[in-house]
């Protein structure tokens, strides 16, 4: 080979060398760009600015992808944000779509990638708030129940009495941030139809009863431990038999089935490919890179780090108000919103319920489950 040829080989190289860099800096950034898009619209910027998630990390394809990452108060796990904040709301539409429905379970999920913890507070579905760009649609009336602000923002014929693409968890977390001071980062939206499968998916669950519970499909469902399937589960989950109280709190031990169902050994591997299965049955505005974030945290969260917390009961008495729209009294709660702004605030600060700052817990009264 002559010296001409050799200088010409290497020349070819380098040139075939920087194509390949080129096109891997193009898919690269291809990537990104699609690890960052949402799946859904958005919510808001205003009032509160949601918080971004850094590009780091990527949906394992097995639980041997090793991930090492340490936290730290600089550091966080998995490369998100040190804090995220994210509105969960369980529809009652029965259908597929998310076009209808109002929000029969509403909760604000901190989710803490440093400690690492999630924490959720629910808030009552009969709460009676302002509900914002409502009233030129109801004649003037800007007050409706909490959970009506998610049909009100869906495009449902009928309603989407407000423009944003982010619908009904848009209004509803423009309603919350109103009244409660609320700030949310995200949202998912799950309809009773995707819940019972994501029940199946994960092969059911165990539930105790100390108490017999009555069900349509099993009225005598005695007391004891029982593995319930996703319509059994979904059964339990809207039970109210012993009043609206009972029926967060039964929420919330369908919730603690599924955490130590997620967090087994035989399914927390499967964890990644269920988040995809999902991603098409759910309404909201993750990106893959931010469910991936969320994943990896999962498979390094203890199971002891995951906690409900419902406000305290005390704090609300039944009344009934005359609704304009339904032309009849209807059941709300009477409640000092100033004082669960306070827990809100403590809540989303994580200064709440570990100590007695703004919401404290009155003597006697449990909040927190999952323990």
């Amino acid at each position: 080979m002559t010296k001409t040829q050799k200088i010409f080989i290497v020349i070819l190289s380098m040139i075939a060398l920087g194509l390949l860099v080129s096109l891997g800096y193009e898919g690269r950034q291809a990537y990104q760009i699609w690890a960052n898009r949402p799946l859904g619209a958005a919510l808001p910027t205003s009032p509160y600015t949601p918080l971004g998630s850094p590009p780091t990390w990527a949906i394992p394809s097995s639980a041997s992808a090793g991930i090492t990452s340490t936290p730290s108060a600089l550091n966080p796990l998995c490369g998100g944000p040190r804090v995220m904040s994210i509105l969960l709301i369980g529809s009652d539409t029965r259908g597929t779509s998310y076009t209808y429905g109002l929000a029969d379970v509403t909760r604000l999920v901190r989710v803490d990638f440093v400690k690492p913890s999630v924490t959720m507070l629910d808030f009552p579905r009969d709460l009676w708030v302002k509900i914002p760009y409502i009233a030129s649609h109801l004649d003037g009336q800007d007050h409706e129940k909490l959970n009506q602000a998610y049909l009100y923002g869906n495009p449902g014929d009928g309603f989407h009495y407000w423009d944003d693409p982010s619908a009904g968890p848009g209004l509803l977390a423009l309603t919350l941030n109103l009244n409660f001071g609320v700030n949310v980062d995200h949202y998912i939206a799950v309809n009773m139809k995707t819940f019972v499968k994501m029940v199946d998916a994960v092969g059911g669950i165990d539930l105790t009863f100390k108490e017999p519970l009555p069900l349509s499909h099993d009225p005598n469902l005695q007391a004891g431990t029982h593995h319930l399937n996703g319509t059994e589960a979904l059964e339990v989950a809207r039970n109210r038999v012993d009043g609206v109280f009972s029926r967060g709190d039964y929420q919330n031990m369908v919730v603690c089935a599924l955490r130590d169902k997620l967090t087994s050994p035989q399914v927390i591997t499967q964890i990644p490919d269920l988040i995809n299965a999902f991603q098409g049955s759910v309404q909201t505005d993750l990106s893959p890179q931010v469910m991936a974030q969320l994943a990896c945290l999962g498979t390094q969260l203890p199971r002891a780090n995951i906690t409900l917390y419902n406000f305290p009961e005390s704090l609300f008495t039944g009344t009934r108000i005359y609704d304009p729209v339904f032309k009849e009294k209807v059941f709300t709660w009477n409640v000092n919103f100033n004082i669960l702004r306070n827990y809100v605030a403590d809540f989303q600060a994580g200064t709440w319920p570990d100590d007695s700052s703004g919401g404290q817990t009155p003597p006697g009264e449990t909040t927190g489950f999952c323990q």
